[in-house]
């Protein structure tokens, strides 16, 4: 549960994951009196009914992902949100080291996750700090101008992994710098691509700032997350996962692919 700034005002979003037995017809399962423990089956079309925004993706024997939005005023139509992000601390911890950013600007769109060194309260800063200097200077050029800045503003802290990506959706062009133990992938209908990070703590050790540049294809995906999630997903083994919004894929990765040893962070972007 958290408020966000949407394109239209202030937003509620209501997030529900579970791992439970899944909807085999969604479709079905919204309708009013349908219920397969005997109930009366109108909590699940009330929910979609007071949202203001609603999506639902659920596999057989793998569960669901629920995605509700409230907006400030009622009268805001469906909003587009091209990417989606979430975070979650460690098994125990109140406090996530994780955290993402995205800064829109006309058809570009940046994307950052910062995974602070370690977990806890002081790993939290660094990320925060992370974000705080990302917006609080000018707005920016290059994913290689963006990781060279936090590196000198992180030196104060404990430092983290971070991975940057500039997103040209008019060019399809996009650009990736990583330093550390972060992932970024561009995920297509048929498979993966991974993008390049080098070695480096930002804040403390970093020898080079380099930029790598990719192709953006037809229906595809920018995931970026944290070491938090294991490398070893593949969206094909999902049935129409791809299609879903951002925060949707985001939210299955995190439930699926989450280690519980660690803080987790994924962030999606969807740029077409």
């Amino acid at each position: 549960l958290r408020t966000v700034r949407g394109p239209a005002g202030g937003v509620v979003e209501v997030i529900c994951i579970d791992s439970g037995p899944g909807m085999p017809d969604v479709g079905l399962s919204l309708k009013d009196g349908h219920s397969t423990s005997g109930t009366l089956g109108i909590g699940l079309g009330a929910v979609f009914r007071l949202a203001d925004d609603c999506d639902v993706y659920s596999e057989t024997g793998r569960g669901t992902v629920m995605v509700n939005r409230f907006h400030e005023r009622a009268d805001t139509p469906r909003q587009d949100w091209p990417s989606g992000g979430l975070t979650r601390p460690l098994g125990g911890e109140t406090a996530c080291g994780d955290i993402f950013a995205v800064h829109e600007d006309g058809p570009i769109t940046f994307g950052m996750v910062c995974d602070g060194l370690g977990h806890g309260p002081l790993a939290a800063i660094a990320a925060q700090e992370a974000v705080r200097i990302l917006r609080a200077g000018p707005p920016p050029v290059s994913p290689s101008e963006v990781l060279e800045r936090l590196h000198r503003g992180l030196s104060h802290t404990r430092g983290g992994a971070i991975s940057v990506v500039r997103i040209d959706r008019e060019t399809r062009q996009i650009r990736f710098a990583g330093l550390g133990n972060v992932s970024g992938w561009i995920v297509r209908p048929d498979g993966r691509q991974g993008m390049i990070s080098v070695p480096g703590i930002a804040g403390h050790q970093a020898r080079t700032f380099r930029e790598y540049g990719y192709e953006l294809p037809p229906g595809a995906a920018v995931v970026l997350h944290s070491d938090g999630l294991t490398d070893r997903w593949d969206l094909t083994g999902y049935r129409g996962l791809l299609a879903q919004p951002a925060l949707v894929i985001a939210a299955t990765l995190l439930r699926d692919k989450g280690v519980r040893r660690d803080d987790g962070g994924v962030l999606v972007i969807k740029p077409s």
